[in-house]
């Protein structure tokens, strides 16, 4: 057995006593605490990466392992859905390459490898730092944009649902902070099923609003005339002071549409 394979069998049987080394010295080197159960899943992790390594290193292979790219990406996920930043796993990577890069060179001293076998370690091992700090990144930008996309989708759609009141009348509920995005979700997802409906009267009430701009004004405007053109009266409810000048400003054609104060306003006229 060449010295290269007893130290690559060395790491790869003490993965447990390596690994502990190898979080409580990040953990020292960044001045942080953390849970039981967060060093117990660091652990277990280092654990995972020191058998990549040791395996690599036994196979004397030179490509990416599958598995390490597996769970760099597992870590940008649990990071991300423990509500953490990316820089809290970056950060670690430094004092990590520095505690593995003296914890080879004692091995190499140790199992009595030469200069350059020692490099050679250190730069495998960078290498695969390298690898999982940029999967992990990666992943995480993207699953982050991923479920940034379908949070604002989930937003679209709670924040302008369309109730049925009563045969022929339903109310659309503006909640929240209307923006360009919602206002699109709005006209091109909203409409069309108001469309199919077959609705007479469609109660659009401002008072959950929280602000609305003229780009936005001129959104709704253009949804209250498509409405109009499918035979549906529309009727507006809740526009506060602010909202009311807002309208003015935008010069929405308010003339054809009843407006009142509050929602109970409006089903009374319906009634």
């Amino acid at each position: 057995m060449t010295k290269m394979s007893q130290v690559a069998a060395y790491i790869e049987e003490h993965t447990n006593v390596l690994a502990l080394e190898i979080v409580e010295g990040v953990l020292d080197s960044l001045d942080i605490s953390i849970s039981d159960e967060e060093r117990n899943s660091a652990i277990i992790m280092y654990k995972e990466f020191l058998g990549f390594f040791g395996q690599s290193l036994a196979d004397q292979k030179t490509g990416v392992p599958n598995d390490l790219l597996a769970w760099s990406k597992q870590n940008a996920e649990q990071q991300l859905l423990s509500g953490g930043r990316i820089s809290e796993i970056v950060i670690r990577y430094q004092p990590t390459r520095r505690i593995f890069n003296q914890l080879l060179t004692d091995l190499s001293s140790e199992f009595g490898l030469e200069l350059h076998e020692n490099a050679s370690l250190i730069n495998k091992v960078n290498e695969l730092l390298d690898i999982s700090l940029n999967e992990t990144v990666s992943t995480y930008e993207c699953l982050s944009e991923s479920y940034r996309q379908q949070t604002q989708q989930e937003m679209a759609e709670l924040s302008a649902p369309v109730v049925l009141v009563k045969e022929g009348v339903a109310v659309l509920p503006l909640i929240g902070i209307i923006d360009s995005y919602r206002a699109a979700y709005i006209t091109e997802k909203v409409v069309p099923y108001i469309g199919k409906l077959q609705l007479e009267y469609l109660i659009t009430d401002y008072s959950g609003i929280k602000n609305i701009d003229t780009e936005i004004a001129a959104y709704l405007n253009q949804l209250g005339e498509t409405l109009s053109l499918l035979g549906i009266k529309v009727i507006v409810t809740g526009l506060r002071p602010q909202l009311a000048q807002t309208v003015v400003e935008t010069k929405m054609n308010l003339g054809a549409i009843k407006v009142f104060r509050n929602l109970k306003q409006a089903l009374e006229y319906l009634q």
